[in-house]
């Protein structure tokens, strides 16, 4: 059957009216070579039975004239009658041979193989070793008396030897029957099977992405020259080879409503009485229609497709596909360049083969989960970027196929990077105004008793030998007093908020006049400071004394970042693109840990050892710059631009730090500058 079912359709055609016309000859050719023998075989028995009862009547005369030449005469008549004529002869009423047409000798065996009795002739087949005889005994009977016996012998062999031509010359004429059934039908099946060929080609041809195939021919006379009708926006008008009573919509007002499936009744028409064809031309015909139908649907489904990824593209979001397998079937143009990857590429991969491996296992779980549940979820994710780490809002969204399973997955994920800065700098802010308000009211309440101690101390000093015991400890007293008045200052200075002096100033000036008082101290500790400013800066608006006192905390911790010494590199730049100018302080000290990074700028955090800072320099700092509408940054290690020159080997020196204070090269609104908010 397999083998059957791989030939091609000509074949089959052929080979099965081939079978057909075999099966039925098969049929036919016992029966008839049956009934054939069977009637050659009786009419040579009738026709030797008539000829020896006309023997048995011929010889009653020479009988009983006893003329045994007239009798001879009359056996050997029979001998010429027919090829089928073995032998007679004649046996008087005692048996004896009165005449015989043997030329060799009369065989006396065959005088008793068979006997007439009575009056009735008698039919008997006898085998003479060469071949079976019908041997006919009748008796000659002449006025009721017999008088012998009358005896005839036919060929049998002879007869079915005729049969056999028959049944040959049957054969023949059926074998060519057969040749010319195979002619015939192998045509046929060619001129069909080319039809069929048709329809497979334009298969193929649709299959390959052409719908502008012709299935069908040219129409006899097209339905508009018929009707007469004019319309030429109607949807059968100007398409010579595509059938009216195939297409939907048409407007002739004599087309028969559609039927519950879109079918319409044409048999009346005389359009399609005009140009109808058979099943294969109807098959033809659907197919050129199927095909002109599909490639509207498909034009409308591009159409909707490109809508689709418009608006995907658009969006920033990361938009991704995925099957019940885990295989992206699609993304938007945002994920392609999250991976920096041509979508093309990603497309048919799996998330261990697109992701990297430290984060293949969380989106692989998060899949799963949505898939076995069928319920989507959301989470906030952190990714490691080579833009830096980024958090982003992932949605995952269950698919469901036709059959209401789970098919897919749809993941959109949102970058929430700046709203996450955003929530955290609204969360220091609130911080710092909660410390603000604490550090003032503690500085206010030991201001003025610690005022007292230190007054004391130094009234005390003046009433005590200046070398004594009693003398130094109220030194040790006034310095620690100093101390903690300084620590109050900073306090006050975190938590007020006091009046600006803006104006107009040069920020490379105010750097140079700070770092010349400090300088010299520097030097002591083996920390020298470079410069690298650009001298065609504009002026910025800002508050001189303020100003300094940021290049005052940068310098300071850019020198206890290097107990061992260093150098300090200050540098400036414009940078338009930002709108902004740009002043950095870098050292070649210990640098910041990554987990310290982020906590430089609060109150009260310091990696200094105890008594040797406050914590408050920056976070002042922050609020001063921030009042001036700016900002700073901080990167850990620095980077090799704004590392100093003089520092040849960088392995000897730390990875070093640098601190960007970012001012706006126009002025900040006048409200703005008033005063100095909490710092965040």
């Amino acid at each position: 059957m397999r083998l059957i079912s791989r030939l091609k359709f000509q074949t089959k055609i052929s080979l099965g009216t081939f079978l057909i016309v075999v099966a039925v000859a098969l049929m036919t050719a016992v029966p008839v070579s049956r009934m054939a023998s069977r009637a050659i075989i009786s009419e040579s028995r009738g026709r030797g039975l008539a000829l020896a009862e006309n023997l048995s009547l011929r010889l009653a005369d020479a009988m009983l004239t006893q003329d045994l030449l007239r009798m001879k005469t009359m056996v050997d008549e029979l001998t010429g009658v027919g090829d089928d004529t073995v032998y007679a002869f004649v046996l008087d009423e005692s048996g004896d041979v009165l005449a015989h047409t043997f030329k060799k000798g009369f065989p006396v065996e065959l005088k008793t193989a068979n006997t007439a009795s009575g009056t009735g002739a008698r039919v008997q087949l006898l085998d003479t070793g060469s071949e079976l005889v019908y041997d006919f005994a009748v008796p000659v009977v002449i006025a009721d008396r017999r008088f012998g016996t009358a005896r005839l012998g036919l060929s049998r062999s002879r007869a079915e030897a005729e049969v056999n031509r028959l049944l040959l010359t049957y054969a023949g004429l059926s074998v060519a029957a057969l040749a010319a059934a195979l002619l015939l039908s192998s045509m046929f099946a060619r001129r069909v099977a080319r039809r069929i060929n048709l329809l497979k080609e334009y298969a193929q041809e649709v299959v390959s992405g052409n719908l502008d195939i012709e299935t069908a021919s040219t129409l006899k006379k097209n339905c508009w020259e018929i009707m007469d009708c004019g319309r030429t926006k109607c949807p059968a008008h100007g398409k010579p080879r595509h059938r009216c009573w195939h297409m939907h919509g048409t407007l002739c007002p004599d087309c028969a409503p559609a039927d519950s499936q879109g079918r319409k009744t044409c048999e009346r028409c005389p359009v399609f009485r005009e140009n109808a064809g058979d099943e294969i031309q109807d098959l033809a015909e659907t197919f050129g229609i199927m095909a002109m139908t599909l490639k509207k649907q498909i034009g409308a489904l591009g159409q909707q497709q490109e809508l689709m990824r418009t608006i995907l593209d658009a969006t920033p979001d990361l938009v991704c596909l995925l099957d019940a397998e885990g295989r992206f079937l699609a993304v938007n143009r945002a994920f392609a360049a999250f991976l920096d990857r041509p979508e093309s590429e990603i497309i048919g991969q799996t998330e261990a083969e697109a992701f990297p491996p430290e984060q293949v296992a969380e989106r692989q779980a998060h899949t799963r989960a949505v898939l076995e549940s069928g319920r989507g979820g959301q989470a906030e994710v952190s990714v490691r970027t080579p833009q830096g780490q980024r958090w982003f809002h992932e949605v995952n969204v269950p698919v469901l196929a036709a059959s209401g399973q789970v098919g897919g997955v749809l993941k959109t994920a949102r970058d929430v990077t700046e709203v996450k800065h955003i929530e955290a700098k609204l969360l220091q802010s609130q911080k710092m105004e909660s410390l603000g308000k604490l550090a003032g009211g503690v500085a206010h309440e030991i201001n003025t008793p610690l005022g007292i101690i230190l007054g004391y101390a130094q009234l005390l000093q003046d009433d005590v030998p200046e070398d004594g015991q009693v003398a130094a400890d109220l030194r040790i007293i006034e310095r620690q007093a100093k101390v903690c008045r300084k620590i109050v200052a900073d306090l006050l200075g975190f938590s007020r908020q006091h009046e600006s002096s803006m104006g107009e100033m040069d920020v490379n000036e105010s750097v140079r006049e700070v770092a010349s008082l400090v300088r010299h101290t520097f030097s002591l500790e083996k920390v020298s400071i470079e410069f690298d400013l650009d001298e065609g800066l504009p002026p910025v608006a800002g508050d001189r004394e303020k100003l300094g006192q940021v290049w005052m905390n940068l310098l300071n911790n850019a020198r206890d970042a290097m107990p061992d010494g260093g150098t300090i590199r200050v540098s400036s730049r414009r940078r338009d693109q930002d709108g902004v100018l740009a002043v950095s302080v870098a050292d070649t000290g210990t640098g910041i840990s990554p987990e310290h990074l982020g906590k430089v700028f609060d109150p009260f955090f310091s990696t200094k050892g105890v008594g040797e800072g406050t914590g408050l320099g920056l976070s002042v700092s922050f609020g001063i710059v921030q009042s001036h509408g700016g900002t700073i940054e901080v990167q850990s290690p620095a980077p090799p631009q704004f590392r100093p020159a003089t520092t040849d080997d960088i392995a000897e020196s730390g990875p070093g730090t640098v601190f960007h204070v970012l001012l706006p090269l126009s002025a900040p609104p006048a409200g703005q500058l008033s005063q100095t908010p909490d710092p965040a």
